[in-house]
């Protein structure tokens, strides 16, 4: 069943087919133009679970939905990461929430270490239901002078607790195995429920950093299911903090990376114009993570003539400075020594393990949600995708460089002539026992939010897709064969989220 991104299904409409033909049907679409978008399982009412696999057709914007049922009696089904690695963090979320075997998984193990939700025994322990495993397993390799290091959970500085476990020869990476949900919040259990305010909330802090990104897809499911349209104008002010929101944080990442290279100069003038884009979103909405701006039904704050103007005449200084600070960012060789052949991931290994955003399109991978799967204002504002080849350090950041001299001209563009319309719509009640899809681009890459609603119209099961689910095993490939100094700077390049994967 084919549908498009902001859309709704009834559950009665989308294919249930057998495990085997399910199996086969994924694979035989991966192996051409498809690439699995989600796999996530849903309780059903006798017990059993069942699964959902979403494919994307970038090319066509198409979206293609399939289902089939794993009983309660017989818990388990062939895996399709042998053939599939794009599905092995999938797979093992689905071991951990519903305690199913992929039978033939090559990597099976905890993804979150949080008891399951049917509250049985979970498949890798022999324990009571609810706990949760002593030891993690992780991967060892032995052999002379070959040592491990590990880094974390607990960091220096404010920052969300994650473990890097490396085993190294000498200085040279051989493998990094990354362990997260050490802050496992419960966040799409949290969502279910027919209160929508609440939820709202919820969605802003998903991944703080995020906060509209994760919050528009939000809005974008619920009015689907309502069958709301909202204004022009909503969509455009909305589409205005999503872009302010990628400029902060792009603009930040290359300080950090400046940082990390030993280049302090552009290290302190990107930091202060993160500081310039953050303070455009507090203009708009009072806070300057854009918290409160998206609200099913459209948004909260309006953007006047005035602002509007301020916003320009602020943008345009901006922009000049950042391509000031850029060209001695990306001129130095020292930095450009660093940032070369540093953290490569192929094209090859990209399409294979599923990367998505930024890392991507480093990589030479043609996949932004605003032009492979446009809804709302991108339908008729197109961003041109921004890409590099080599895929190392210094194609992620050259990336970031793209994605904000294009996104200060949208917004250059788009702020003169904001359409008019109403801000809010008053929300209808959302139709019963149907799945809504929403994909947004945030500054990261690829979310995806899908709601399910029960016969009454409420969520029974809420889905979040941050795009470092995709990306965190591309960061460990990224540092194989390098030496662990490398990693820092491996590790910003991609600067992925460790609650927004810890839900």
């Amino acid at each position: 069943m084919e549908l498009f991104n902001n859309a709704n299904i009834a559950l009665t409409d989308i294919p249930l087919v057998t495990a085997k033909e399910f199996r086969a049907e994924i694979i035989r679409r991966s192996r051409g133009e498809a690439r699995l978008v989600n796999l996530f399982g849903a309780l059903e009412p006798d017990g059993g679970v069942r699964l959902f696999a979403i494919l994307g057709f970038d090319e066509e914007a198409v979206l293609q939905i399939l289902s089939t049922k794993i009983p309660e009696n017989y818990p388990q089904f062939e895996s399709l990461a042998r053939e599939l690695f794009q599905a092995q963090a999938f797979e093992r979320e689905i071991a951990e929430q519903w305690a199913i075997t992929p039978q033939g998984h090559p990597w099976l193990k905890p993804l979150r270490r949080h008891p399951n939700y049917r509250g049985v025994t979970d498949i890798w322990q022999n324990a009571s239901p609810g706990s949760s495993p002593a030891q993690y397993p992780f991967y060892s390799v032995d052999g002379e002078e070959v040592h491990e290091v590990g880094v974390g959970p607990v960091h220096a500085g404010i920052i969300e607790p994650g473990h890097f476990r490396f085993q190294c020869h000498g200085e040279e990476i051989l493998h990094l195995e990354i362990q997260l949900g050490y802050q496992h919040r419960g966040m799409e259990r949290l969502m279910c429920g027919q209160d929508l305010k609440r939820t709202a909330l919820l969605s802003e802090s998903i991944a703080g950093d995020t906060s509209i990104g994760h919050s528009i897809a939000f809005c974008e499911v619920a009015e689907s299911l309502s069958g709301c349209v909202i204004s022009a104008r909503a969509q455009a002010i909305r589409a205005v903090g999503l872009e302010l929101e990628r400029l902060a944080n792009h603009v930040g990442d290359l300080g950090a990376l400046g940082l990390d290279a030993g280049f302090l100069p552009t290290s302190a003038y990107f930091g202060r114009m993160r500081g310039d884009y953050l303070n455009l979103l507090l203009t708009i909405t009072g806070n300057r993570f854009g918290k409160g701006l998206c609200r099913p039904g459209g948004v909260l704050f309006d953007i006047d003539v005035a602002m509007a103007e301020d916003l320009l005449r602020k943008l345009k200084q901006y922009k000049k400075e950042f391509d000031q600070v850029s060209d001695l960012l990306f001129s130095r060789p020292s930095v450009l020594a660093r940032f070369e052949g540093t953290g490569t991931i192929s094209m090859k290994t990209a399409k294979k393990i599923g990367l998505v955003g930024p890392a991507s399109r480093a990589s030479q991978l043609e996949r932004d949600v605003r032009i492979n799967y446009p809804s709302g204002i991108w339908q008729f504002h197109h961003i041109p995708i921004s890409l590099a080849a080599t895929g190392d350090v210094y194609a992620r950041a050259i990336v970031r460089r793209q994605e904000v001299t294009r996104s200060i001209e949208f917004l250059l563009k788009i702020l003169p002539s904001l359409p008019k319309g109403e801000l809010l719509t008053t929300l209808p009640a959302m139709k019963p026992e149907t799945l809504a899809i929403a994909m947004v681009e945030g500054w990261r890459g690829e979310i995806m939010h899908i709601g399910i609603t029960d016969h009454q119209g409420s969520f029974t099961r809420y889905k979040i897709k941050d795009p470092s689910f995709h990306n965190w095993f591309g960061l460990s490939l990224a540092v194989r064969n390098q030496d662990i100094s490398d990693f820092p700077l491996c590790n910003k390049s991609f600067n992925l989220s460790y609650c927004g994967h810890d839900l």
